[in-house]
């Protein structure tokens, strides 16, 4: 069934783990009879948890799609993870809707994941609106949840459906635009009571209408003026104010009992904006420049890929969003990342792991196209006569890294065309294979993040893994200067080999070998400098002590002597192989340690916490600066080796309000104290290998 722009709206479902907002979906699903029976997570059968990861551990990990059509209207529900080691969903999920339900649990309250949904909404300038779940639990408190919801989140919180609440049980639910108040039976079925009276009826029924008042003049003369609205200016204010961003509504109701599910739907269908009002977005255009493209569906295609799934029935699933014009599977639109034209062959619409094939997708709906092997997450495909650029999408960057040991000898070669095909999948993970430390090293955003690569590498592609702390990537320098011979000299059979150098080398401020040559009388010959050059850089790759790359090394050739018939190049780089190895050890020798750029976000209250951890850490702080609200920035710079498990230890502390960036800025050497471990762990690795 095809819908116009204005008849579509696409909402991204977040919030906090166990905020209920899989079951809400499924709710949803159910009453709207897209599906014939009620799934639970802890059961592993619902629609939007379809991963066999998703079902095995009982948590979203992956956005998913499941629309839904309620009086006429397409409803796109996008499930977002709330677990924030599986943020890339959570961003995918608000990136590709106009308007955000952010759902919090009514026993927990307003938690973290309830913080970071609405910041990430004001953020993306999408609409926001809350459903306050699991009423039916024991010890819910609405009143309370929307206290901490008002008091968080400002005065554009209002109160739209209220539970009545007697002797600590819901009697009934009240909407308070209509004013009339609804008893549910245990299918969910709705049956209109009379209104009670209560001491909180009359304040929530006011908080709606200061709400309201705020979207328009005339609305607010009439509420100074203590003149009530009607039910229709309460539903045009509530619209409008969603629309631009000034309201933000609340229901309540459980997933569970169905209660409360038909007020949110008709929340869905009145209030929501719809594509056609708020899903064009800005791009730039092929010279450079920012233009509007407004959800139109007789303006040239445009569409932006919001999410890829390397699927092994289907292969690679480019998940979409038409901003403007319509999509065919005979279209050939440009991709305007690359300048290529893309064709697009198959298109379908999913509801969870369920596809239907598509003859065409217009503005402002979601689709998946199949098997489009050089598009990616964050592409703009696009009408060859306009091509733009939307904006892509910035996911948190990877904050726990560990390396990847092949239980098996075989895979090792399979690991990396495995995680490829996972990090296409998911921007918040990377892979890199460190030539230096020779490991595969695997970042992501948390040790479940991490858990679950490891799970997809054995099922995806049969390759099984352990986890190991990444090793560090130490250096070596000298201290003071040495000048040294290096004599080699060998007679065999024939001609012999005679090489005889004479070195100076000191420290310098060079990441490279500084080489010179300051030889006079030719007692060497021009022609075996570049050898002498060669064999030097061929030795600093491995130091004195613990066989660590050598930096900030200056050599000098002063002098030497030769062969007429036993000199050659290979006689004269074994010679400043062997003035190296004998010079170094005389020179001083010490580690170096790699030191980073810390950037930490954190909140007030633990900004003790955490600087107490990071003298803990031998960190230096540069300094600490007030950051967005409630957070403070601070700066230092600290170890390299000290920092391996600082995402896990912040989120605990922060209760994962704190993020940080950590990046390398130079070396450092280490403390005399810690070389000896250092030494020992390098002489173990080199055993092993």
């Amino acid at each position: 069934m095809k819908f116009s722009a204005e008849k579509i709206k696409n909402i991204a479902f977040a919030g906090h783990s166990d905020s209920g907002k899989t079951s809400l979906a499924e709710a949803l699903l159910f009453k709207t009879k897209a599906t014939d029976r009620l799934g639970k997570t802890s059961q592993g059968n619902t629609v939007c948890d379809f991963d066999p990861e998703e079902v095995k551990r009982e948590v979203s990990i992956s956005a998913a799609v499941a629309p839904i059509v309620v009086d006429g209207v397409k409803i796109n529900i996008i499930d977002t993870p709330g677990l924030f080691d599986f943020a890339a969903g959570f961003y995918e999920g608000v990136r590709a809707a106009e308007t955000v339900l952010v759902a919090v649990n009514g026993k927990d309250g307003v938690t973290v994941g309830a913080e970071k949904a609405v910041k990430l909404a004001r953020d993306s300038k999408k609409s926001i609106m809350f459903f306050i779940s699991k009423m039916d639990v024991e010890n819910v408190d609405f009143y309370k949840t929307f206290s901490e919801l008002h008091d968080e989140f400002g005065s554009s919180v209002c109160p739209v459906v209220i539970p009545y609440v007697n002797n600590r049980v819901i009697e009934c639910y009240i909407d308070l635009i209509s004013m009339k108040a609804y008893k549910y039976d245990d299918k969910g079925g709705a049956s209109e009571v009379p209104m009670p009276q209560f001491d909180e009826l009359e304040e929530m029924r006011a908080a709606l209408s200061e709400a309201v008042a705020e979207t328009d003049e005339e609305l607010l003369e009439q509420f100074l003026m203590e003149e009530p609205f009607t039910e229709d200016q309460i539903r045009t204010g509530l619209e409008k104010g969603m629309r631009e961003h000034s309201i933000a509504p609340v229901f309540c109701g459980s997933a569970f009992t169905m209660a409360g599910i038909d007020l949110l739907m008709q929340g869905f269908v009145h209030f929501v904006p719809s594509a056609k009002d708020c899903a064009g977005e800005l791009a730039t255009d092929g010279e450079g420049k920012e233009v509007m493209v407004d959800c139109d569906e007789n303006a040239p295609l445009s569409l932006f890929v919001f999410r890829t799934v390397a699927d092994r029935f289907v292969g690679k699933m480019s998940f979409f969003k038409v901003i403007s014009g319509k999509v065919t599977a005979d279209a050939q639109p440009v991709n305007a990342r690359t300048g290529e034209t893309v064709r697009l062959g198959k298109l379908i619409y999913v509801m969870g792991a369920k596809q239907t094939d598509a003859s065409e997708i217009c503005a402002g709906d979601i689709g998946v196209a199949t098997k489009l092997d050089e598009v990616v997450t964050g592409d703009s495909l696009c009408d060859a006569k306009r091509v733009v650029n939307f904006k892509k999408t910035q996911f948190p960057t990877p904050a726990l890294s560990m390396a990847i040991v092949a239980k098996a000898k075989a895979d090792e070669s399979k690991i990396a065309q495995g995680l490829q095909r996972l990090m296409e999948e998911d921007l918040t993970a990377s892979y890199v294979s460190n030539a230096e430390t020779h490991q595969q090293v695997i970042s992501g955003l948390g040790e479940q993040h991490l858990d679950v690569l490891v799970s997809k590498l054995k099922s995806k592609f049969g390759v099984e893994v352990t986890l190991e702390q990444p090793r560090v990537a130490y250096r070596e320098t000298i201290r003071k200067p040495v000048r040294v011979q290096g004599r080699h000299k060998k007679q065999t059979g024939g001609h012999g080999q005679f090489g005889d150098v004479w070195i100076e080398f000191e420290p310098c401020d060079s990441d490279d070998l500084v080489f010179e040559e300051k030889v006079f009388g030719g007692s060497v010959p021009k022609g075996f400098f570049p050898a002498v050059e060669k064999g030097l850089r061929d030795a600093v790759k491995s130091g004195p002590l613990a066989g660590y790359p050598m930096v900030g090394l200056k050599a000098t050739l002063v002098d030497g002597s030769y062969h007429p018939v036993d000199s050659s190049e290979l006689a004269f780089k074994m010679a400043a192989s062997i003035a190296y190895k004998d010079g170094m050890p005389k020179a001083s020798p010490v580690l170096l340690e790699p030191i980073g750029l810390l950037k930490a976000y954190i909140p007030d209250a633990n900004t003790g916490d955490i600087m107490g951890e990071l003298n803990k850490r031998r960190g230096r702080v540069l300094g600490m600066n007030p950051a967005e609200s409630g957070m403070t920035l601070i700066e230092a710079e600290v170890p390299m080796s000290e920092m391996h498990d600082f995402s896990t230890l912040l989120r605990s502390t922060t209760q994962g309000r704190g993020y940080f960036t950590f990046d390398f800025v130079r070396y450092e050497q280490l403390p005399g104290q810690l070389e000896d471990k250092v030494i020992a762990e390098a002489k173990k690795m080199r055993e092993e290998e």
